[in-house]
């Protein structure tokens, strides 16, 4: 896998203080992508152990409280990304349970892979959706267009 950007530190991506990474590589390739220089699998730089123990470290960062990690991208969720990304969010749950994890994907709940379903249970709150550029609706928090929701864990394995 491969990144595009990583922030410490972030308060756009998601409720609260966050830690945030942008992947690289994207099946959707939506006309008018807000990162479409993430579109490309190879593009950006490799994701490393190194980076991964980073992100933990920052995650246990006093600004970051009790709120959590973001992964954005590209997708989060493309296939060549979902070991890398099930190992992080397995291990963000391990070490910071009370933390949370928010997740773009062009993807919709509906059609996720068992594979993907696998990582989107350690994910508490799911911005799911491609981007259409027809819909862009720029007052909803978090979303780039009116098709995408933000669908929070509410209990278990399920979203509302």
């Amino acid at each position: 896998m491969n990144y595009h950007q990583y922030y410490p530190v972030d308060v756009v991506n998601g409720e609260g203080t966050r830690c945030v990474l942008f992947v690289s590589g994207c099946e959707h390739k939506c006309v008018g992508c807000h990162n479409a220089s993430t579109i490309k699998p190879d593009s950006g730089h490799p994701y490393t152990e190194e980076l991964e123990q980073q992100i933990l470290r920052d995650l246990g960062d006093t600004r970051i409280y009790r709120d959590g990690l973001s992964l954005s991208g590209g997708d989060p969720l493309y296939p060549g990304n979902l070991n890398d990304i099930g190992r992080l969010v397995r291990r963000v749950k391990e070490c910071y349970p009370d933390k949370n994890i928010w997740m773009w994907t062009g993807y919709t709940l509906e059609n996720l892979t068992d594979a993907q379903r696998d990582v989107v249970r350690y994910v508490d709150v799911l911005v799911d959706g491609p981007y259409i550029q027809a819909e862009r609706d720029m007052t909803q928090p978090w979303m780039g267009s009116r098709n995408q929701r933000i669908l929070r864990r509410s209990s278990g394995d399920l979203f509302e």
